[in-house]
């Protein structure tokens, strides 16, 4: 049997194919969902684009609209910001056209996970929405920790599959969400439930499809560690069901670390093994992370009482989407700049929730100055900027006190 044209489209992207390799007459659909696309940017009447898209297409994959955008954005024809703009009347017109969402039914299995809390939220929202209560706010104001668990944990893979033009515009609009839940104006209440719940609807109809088509066993594995230290909204318990081949046979492998132990590196001055670097890392007072001359991730210090979520999932990761969209031009300034020669350090400083945190970049050369790589040193330094006067002598009994 024979693919539908649909079916043949969506097999052609889930294959990491561009719309350049598709015949003539997939082409000729691709450029009509495009054209659907750019018409809503430019201001036409969303019933009439809602006819037009009923009228060419009975059938349409969430892969295939998220394909679209990342080749119009990629290809200059539209900005993220346009697209996060209007993000909101994309799925009002291809929400209908969307398959049904799939379910999963194994506790412990990040996806289920997500269902979880998004089924909660729905349920505050609701009730926020018959009776305002403060407290309801205040409690789906947790959403913001299954944002960062995206961010952090789910979009890192996705771009590996590239897939990460969907998942900038998608961090825009959690942005717009943290900045309503800060100003928290009982006024902007009916706008921030339904912005909430408008990105509860992309998330099932958009994101999770898609990634449930890309990720391998293996990658929701890899999506799944570190999602404990960032935490889980509405005291959700995420539960042990799901054992991926690699949990049960590479994560459960005991690492022989005898050789780590013995074998000493010559440094610049002194020699120490790894697992000693390992540990000298691990208990510094500051977060570090490397980025390499290509701007990836390459490492962050895996300290105890860290100031930003970290996961491993973002090695390897370009660090401009490490960032909120709104930011990556900093990045990039200061990236820039290093790699220019313009500049050696960057710093900024802020309060946090009531934490004084200091963060410094600074730019990594080799002996001939040629640079090798950016160190982001990050400290909280509330304790610091309190400390007055001299202490020359060990006084462990008054550590507490101040």
């Amino acid at each position: 049997m024979g693919f539908s044209k649909d079916e043949y489209v969506r097999s052609w992207f889930k294959k990491g194919n561009t719309t350049e390799d598709l015949t003539m007459n997939q082409l000729d659909r691709i450029k009509k969902l495009k054209k659907i696309i750019i018409d809503l940017h430019d201001g036409k009447d969303i019933e009439d684009v809602k006819r037009e898209f009923k009228e060419s297409f009975e059938n349409i994959s969430a892969d295939q609209i998220a394909q679209i955008e990342q080749e119009l954005i990629e290809k200059g024809d539209l900005t993220p910001e346009q697209i996060t703009k209007l993000c909101d009347v994309h799925l009002s017109v291809f929400k209908e056209a969307l398959p049904a969402n799939r379910t999963e039914e194994t506790s412990g299995h990040p996806f289920y996970t997500y269902q979880k809390e998004n089924k909660l939220a729905r349920k505050l929202i609701q009730e926020s929405r018959e009776k305002f209560r403060p407290l309801k706010l205040m409690k789906l104001a947790q959403i913001e920790i299954h944002y960062t668990r995206l961010e952090n944990q789910l979009f890192p893979i996705l771009e590996s599959k590239g897939f990460s033009g969907p998942c900038s515009i998608m961090w825009a609009k959690h942005d717009d969400i943290r900045k309503m839940i800060k100003e928290r104006d009982t006024k902007m209440m009916d706008e921030l439930l339904n912005a909430i719940e408008e990105m509860i609807d992309k998330e099932e109809k958009i994101l999770f499809p898609v990634a449930l088509e890309k990720l391998s066993d293996d990658d929701w594995a890899r999506v799944k560690q570190g999602e404990e230290e960032i935490g889980f909204a509405f005291g959700i318990k995420p539960g042990n069901e799901w054992k991926p081949m690699t949990i049960r046979g590479i994560h459960s492998i005991e690492i022989r670390t005898t050789d780590l132990d013995k074998e000493k590196l010559n440094l610049n001055v002194g020699k120490l093994t790894v697992n000693q670097i390992n540990r000298i890392f691990m208990h510094l007072p500051v977060d570090i992370s490397f980025v390499n001359e290509k701007d990836e991730v390459m490492y962050y210090s895996d300290i105890k009482d860290r100031i930003f979520p970290r996961s491993p999932a973002v090695i390897g990761r370009k660090v401009q989407n490490c960032h909120p969209p709104k930011s990556q031009h900093i990045v990039n300034r200061i990236l820039e700049a290093f790699k220019s020669g313009e500049k050696e350090v960057a710093e900024f400083w802020m309060d946090i929730n009531g934490i004084f945190v200091h963060i410094r970049y600074f730019a990594i050369r080799d002996e001939r100055g040629k640079y090798v790589g950016t160190l982001e040193v990050s400290q909280d330094i509330t304790h610091i900027r309190k400390i007055a006067g001299q202490r020359r002598l060990l006084d462990w009994n008054n550590e507490n006190k101040s």
